[in-house]
């Protein structure tokens, strides 16, 4: 059984950092590419950033510059560094991840819980 599993979200004034990270664990033939979405109330999810098993990175032009998606591939964790952080980006954020789960399968996608992220005054 395959889970991802964030944290790091919180409270954080304008112009801050935060760190989130998404830890997979479970059995797997491949984990592909894994990515942050971002939901605030009222709107529609949205791709935040992902990254391939070759580190390709891909950004929302609403973060570009400002934050960062890596993965340890030993600990089949992903991270989104977030500096300058603004009013605008408060929202739920989600781990994502495309897994094949043996050679003969389709890959699928998996999502983790969320995580709140709050920057406000």
């Amino acid at each position: 059984q395959v889970q991802l599993v964030e944290s790091g979200g919180g409270l954080v004034q304008p112009g801050g950092s935060l760190r989130l990270s998404c830890a997979a664990s479970g059995s797997w033939f491949s984990l592909n590419v894994m990515g942050w979405y971002r939901q605030a109330p009222g709107k529609q999810r949205e791709l935040v950033a992902a990254i391939d098993r070759g580190d390709n990175t891909n950004y929302a032009d609403s973060v570009k510059g400002r934050f960062t998606i890596s993965r340890d591939y030993h600990k089949n964790t992903a991270y989104l560094q977030m500096n300058s952080l603004k009013p605008e980006d408060t929202a739920v954020y989600y781990c994502n991840a495309d897994i094949t789960l043996t050679y003969y399968s389709p890959s699928s996608y998996y999502w983790g819980q969320g995580t709140q992220v709050t920057v406000s005054s």
